[in-house]
C-alpha cells in the first residue's frame, strides 16, 4: 500500500512541477494536441466509412432479409469503430511521446536538473532516439495486444469476466503506460527496453500506483493532452527514486548548490533547444 501511494504521490508531483514551471506546462502540450487534431481525424473517417467497410467485408449478407442484415452489419459497424477506438487508446501515449520526444526530453531534463544532481544525456542523434523510442513502442504495443486477447477471451467467464478481469486489464494498461512514460527518462540513461521491463517489476507497486489512476485519467476525453506533461514529469520523479539517483542527489549538497544558482533560466543540455519563453 506504501508504494501504491508513493507511486500516486509521484503522479501528482509532476503535475504540480509542471504547474510551477508553467512555460513547460505549455511547451509540453502542444505534441499532445497535434496527436488530439491526427486522432480526431482518423476516429471522423473511420465514423464515417465503417458501413462501407463491413458491408464490403461482408458480401455474403447482400441477400438477407430485413432486419437481419442490418443487425448483423450494424453489430459489426459498432465491433470495427470500438476497435478503432481502442487501438486510439493504447496508442494515443506511444504516438504522442515519440513526436513529441524532443519536446519531453527537454522537459525531463529540466526535472532532473531542478531535483539536482547529475542531469543524464543519450548522446545519440534526434534520428536515432526517434528509431529507439518508435521499436521500443511497437514492442510494448504487442506486448499489450497480447494480453488484451486473452482477457478480452477471459472476459466471457461469468462473474470473474465482469469483475476481476477489467481490474486486471487496467493493471496491465496502467503498468504499460507508467512504461512508456518513464522511457523518456530511462532511454536517456541508456536503460534498454528489457532492462527498463525488469526495473519496473521490480517495484511493481509504485509503478502501479503511477500508472492505473492515470489510465482511468484518460478514459477522460481531452484529459490526456493536458495531463501528458506532468505525467512525463512525473514519470522522472519516479524514475529517480528507481534508479537511486534522488539519494546520490541528497548525498551531494554540492548538486542542490548548483541546481539553486542554475535555476529554471537554464536552458537543457540536451533536447530540443533551450527552454521557451515565459507565458503572460
Amino acid at each position: 500500500m506504501r508504494d501504491l501511494a508513493g507511486g500516486f504521490g509521484y503522479l501528482l508531483a509532476g503535475q504540480r512541477w509542471v504547474l510551477r514551471h508553467g512555460r513547460w506546462l505549455g511547451f509540453g502540450l502542444l505534441p499532445g494536441l497535434v496527436s488530439l487534431v491526427l486522432y480526431a481525424g482518423a476516429l471522423v473517417g473511420l465514423g464515417y466509412g465503417a458501413d462501407d467497410l463491413t458491408a464490403w467485408a461482408t458480401p455474403f449478407a447482400d441477400g438477407w432479409t430485413s432486419p437481419w442484415q442490418g443487425l448483423f452489419r450494424g453489430f459489426l459497424t459498432g465491433l470495427v469503430f470500438g476497435l478503432g477506438l481502442f487501438v486510439a487508446v493504447i496508442t494515443f501515449t506511444a504516438v504522442t511521446l515519440l513526436i513529441g520526444q524532443p519536446f519531453y526530453e527537454s522537459l525531463s531534463e529540466q526535472v532532473d536538473r531542478s531535483e539536482g544532481g547529475d542531469v543524464p544525456e543519450s548522446g545519440l542523434p534526434l534520428w536515432r532516439e526517434l528509431w529507439i523510442s518508435a521499436r521500443d513502442s511497437l514492442r510494448v504495443l504487442v506486448r499489450v495486444l497480447l494480453y488484451g486477447i486473452v482477457l478480452f477471451a477471459l472476459g466471457f467467464i461469468p462473474v470473474i469476466g465482469q469483475t476481476v478481469i477489467p481490474a486486471i486489464g487496467f493493471c496491465v494498461s496502467g503498468f504499460f503506460l507508467a512504461e512508456e512514460l518513464t522511457a523518456v527518462a530511462l532511454q536517456r540513461r541508456g536503460v534498454e527496453l528489457a532492462d527498463r521491463l525488469a526495473l519496473l517489476r521490480a517495484r511493481r507497486m509504485l509503478v502501479l500506483g503511477f500508472g492505473v489512476p492515470l489510465v482511468l485519467a484518460f478514459l477522460v476525453p481531452l484529459v490526456a493532452v493536458f495531463l501528458m506533461p506532468g505525467a512525463v514529469a512525473g514519470a522522472t520523479l519516479m524514475v529517480r527514486d528507481l534508479t537511486g539517483e534522488d539519494e546520490a542527489a541528497a548525498a551531494d549538497p554540492k548538486a542542490d548548490s548548483d541546481t539553486a544558482t542554475s535555476g529554471d533560466a537554464q536552458a537543457p543540455a540536451g533536447g530540443f533547444g533551450p527552454p521557451p519563453p515565459a507565458y503572460s
